[in-house]
């Protein structure tokens, strides 16, 4: 049930975060996931016309949004980072995986979901620049002022030592201009879809600004 939920994901961004939580117990799973897979496919009966819809007329420039909770995982502490990417208004790409480290604060777990957002971003500027698109300056949005200033200020370098050096390279790419870091409001993050659970109105409002509706006839 989870592999085919995963199998979905590719053209369903709006089940992604609780198909990729309950994937996470698929080694000794309880009848609460089960549960929970239950509902999942439930809401798909309930939405089957759901779905990305990319507009023909539209922007072409590549932007992203990059989100974190904190200490997410009740049982180790670990953070889930998410990560999203437009043409446009057009959703081409999302993620949404554990960190592989505990972060010891909201500002390290929204780094490290940056620089993640980052080797994405990066990815995709090399698969377009095959089709003679060049994109520079990327603007990637975080609403975490203090990862902001991380990744812009250098100087910080002291209050940062413990975070693993592999993050450090999103730095890097700003110097070099290949990406830009944002402020955005909490409010207005598109990533939070992929970070966690939330009541009706704003789930619709999340699936709203990431081009996620139900099929016009």
């Amino acid at each position: 049930m989870i592999g085919s939920l995963m199998y979905l994901t590719a053209s369903r961004p709006d089940i992604m975060y609780p198909t990729c939580l309950l994937a996470r117990y698929q080694v000794n799973p309880k009848e609460s996931h089960l549960a929970a897979v239950k509902r999942i496919f439930r809401y798909l009966k309930a939405y089957p016309d759901t779905g990305l819809w990319y507009p023909r007329d539209n922007n072409f420039e590549l932007v992203a949004f990059s989100d974190s909770d904190f200490g997410g995982c009740k049982i180790d502490g670990k953070s889930t980072s998410a990560g999203c990417q437009f043409l446009g208004n057009r959703l081409v790409t999302w993620q949404c995986k554990k960190q592989t480290c505990v972060a010891t604060s909201t500002c390290e777990a929204e780094y490290i979901a940056a620089s993640s957002c980052c080797s994405q971003v990066l990815w995709i500027q090399q698969q377009l620049r095959d089709y003679d698109f060049e994109f520079l300056t990327t603007p990637i949005y975080v609403d975490n002022s203090a990862a902001l200033q991380i990744t812009r200020n250098p100087v910080q370098h002291s209050k940062t030592k413990h975070i693993e050096i592999k993050y450090h390279f999103i730095r890097d790419c700003f110097e070099k201009r290949l990406i830009d870091v944002v402020k955005v409001h909490t409010d207005d993050q598109r990533a939070d879809l992929f970070t966690k659970a939330f009541d009706k109105s704003r789930f619709d409002f999340l699936l709203l600004v990431n081009g996620i509706k139900v099929k016009q006839e």
